[in-house]
């Protein structure tokens, strides 16, 4: 059974240094993204994040980041420990999460280097740990009707917009398990559930950050056509990388504008958990 984790500080470390209210978890493009970073040692009942969270200043506002991947990318989508990342992150305090994801888009107006803010997602993977309450004791079922801070999604598209970058707003995101990229088939039948974006690492994600009561908002980075949409010899590896490394520098400024510009006082999602028994208690 989970117990309540504790942070490790190194010498250099004090404890004011070891709080964020504002937690992102993104490409490792974010690492030159804080003033005054500091690693912070952190130890989870589900094992270790996917790196050490990193606390820092953005815009006066204490930030922790984790890489999802790793700082060197070595965890695929199915193997990041979704649940070690946001329970790291709730440990330091944090209470409002921003995940910036490269996505696939099914509209062929939506095209790389697009922007979505998605308000629902469509789980499609499997095999992963989908949820912190796995133990015998108090069953926690979670409303996840709408899967993303209204709040959170709000700010992120007018902060996106006045950045002359419009996001599509209404956006249901569909996440397969991955590494691989679908087949044009799976592409197709994925738009007909009425989906318009596919990823790998929405889900458990959002989940997770519900059952944990804290605001999760996707900022989707469109990289490509997927299989179905488009007319060449499909995804590449190459293709997504590329794509989204030339809107990182665009996608920071963003975030920035976000994190400024969240409100800092309570939110329906941190009540995502009121009147339900829980079978451990939260740090």
């Amino acid at each position: 059974m989970p117990v309540n984790g504790s942070t490790q500080q190194s010498p250099t470390d004090q404890p004011g240094d070891a709080v964020a209210e504002i937690g992102v978890i993104g490409g490792s493009g974010f690492y030159a993204f804080l003033d005054d970073a500091r690693e912070i040692s952190v130890e989870t009942p589900f094992g270790p994040p996917s790196e050490h969270p990193v606390v820092g200043t953005v815009g006066g506002r204490r930030v922790a980041f984790i890489p999802r991947h790793g700082r060197d990318h070595r965890f695929p989508p199915h193997l990041v420990n979704y649940r070690a990342n946001l329970w790291a992150l709730r440990m330091l305090g944090v209470r409002q999460v921003l995940g910036p994801c490269a996505v696939g888009s099914m509209l062929p107006e939506l095209g790389p280097g697009s922007l979505a803010i998605p308000d629902q997602i469509i789980d499609r993977t499997w095999g992963r740990q989908h949820t912190v309450y796995d133990v015998v004791g108090p069953v926690a079922h979670v409303s996840l009707a709408d899967p993303y801070c209204p709040r959170g999604r709000a700010v992120a598209i007018a902060a996106a917009t006045a950045r002359g970058w419009t996001p599509r707003d209404v956006a249901t995101l569909l996440i397969i398990n991955g590494p691989r990229f679908s087949t044009r088939a799976e592409s197709r039948w994925h738009a007909s559930t009425g989906a318009h974006l596919v990823g790998m690492t929405g889900m458990p994600e959002a989940s997770i950050a519900r059952e944990l009561a804290l605001c999760y908002t996707s900022l989707a980075v469109v990289t490509d056509l997927d299989a179905g949409f488009e007319t060449g010899e499909g995804v590449t590896m190459a293709e997504v990388l590329e794509t989204f490394a030339a809107s990182i520098e665009r996608l920071k400024s963003v975030v920035a504008a976000i994190i400024a510009e969240l409100p800092g006082d309570d939110c329906g999602c941190r009540h995502s958990l009121d009147g339900i028994a829980l079978p451990f208690d939260l740090p």
